[in-house]
């Protein structure tokens, strides 16, 4: 199977919405003066990143894409301290909900981008990410809307360039037509397989999951559903 391009991606839509909610608490707001810039990621946008020297000693490297509160980011990074965890969530809400989590656990292991994801996304080098989690992404649910979704064919192929060969990118959602919408793409893009028979249950949670609050609010149209796949 052919190796994907590492496309430049066109984005003038923003595949998110407000960056800013409710006033941050005060000493949320503390931590994003002073622990965000020491576990800030590099601008991406100032030249390639570079994993290994964000944590000399981590045995593989995890990319979240849209972190949410921190919940699921905070709790995989306690578990695997040997593994560098890079999150990249633009709502300045969630990015201070995390710096709390890492902060109240003692996390060394987490890096943030408080903005695009898929800036990172286009500076990390090929085959150099071990796992993509991208857990509830904002579905864009309208049809006229579909083409801000985060997952399009472009991002699909950008993904798998940054996965090292048997490392995996794992979809959640809780909208079955963004499901149905990122089978589809990750079908198509070269490199990727699916992890698991083709009729596996895509209700059935990896044994790995973290259950969040926002995931228990069940704002979307079903189960959530989870997709895997792998690099080849």
């Amino acid at each position: 199977m052919s190796e994907p391009e590492n496309p430049h991606i066109d984005r003038p839509l923003r595949s998110f919405g407000r960056i800013k909610a409710r006033p941050i608490k005060p000493r949320q707001a503390a931590l994003m003066d002073t622990l965000l810039p020491a576990v800030a990621v590099p601008d991406p946008k100032a030249g390639p990143l570079d994993p290994q020297a964000l944590a000399p000693q981590a045995t593989e490297v995890w990319l979240e894409i849209g972190f949410g509160g921190g919940e699921h980011m905070a709790a995989q990074a306690a578990r695997r301290p040997d593994v560098l965890v890079i999150g990249c969530e633009p709502f300045l809400n969630g990015v201070a909900s995390a710096l709390r989590h890492i902060d109240e656990q003692g996390l060394k292991n987490v890096r943030i981008h408080a903005d695009d994801a898929r800036d990172v996304v286009d500076a990390l080098p090929d085959a150099s990410v071990d796992r993509v989690l991208i857990l509830f992404p904002d579905p864009w649910h309208k049809a006229r809307h579909n083409k801000r979704r985060l997952l399009q064919d472009e991002t699909a192929q950008a993904f798998a360039r940054i996965l090292k060969p048997g490392g995996t990118l794992r979809f959640v959602t809780d909208w079955r037509d963004y499901a149905e919408w990122a089978l589809e793409r990750l079908e198509r893009t070269p490199g990727l397989q699916r992890v698991g028979p083709a009729d596996q249950d895509w209700f059935a949670a990896p044994a790995d999951h973290v259950v969040t609050r926002y995931e228990e609010k069940r704002l979307g149209d079903t189960t959530p559903i989870f997709l895997e796949y792998r690099r080849l």
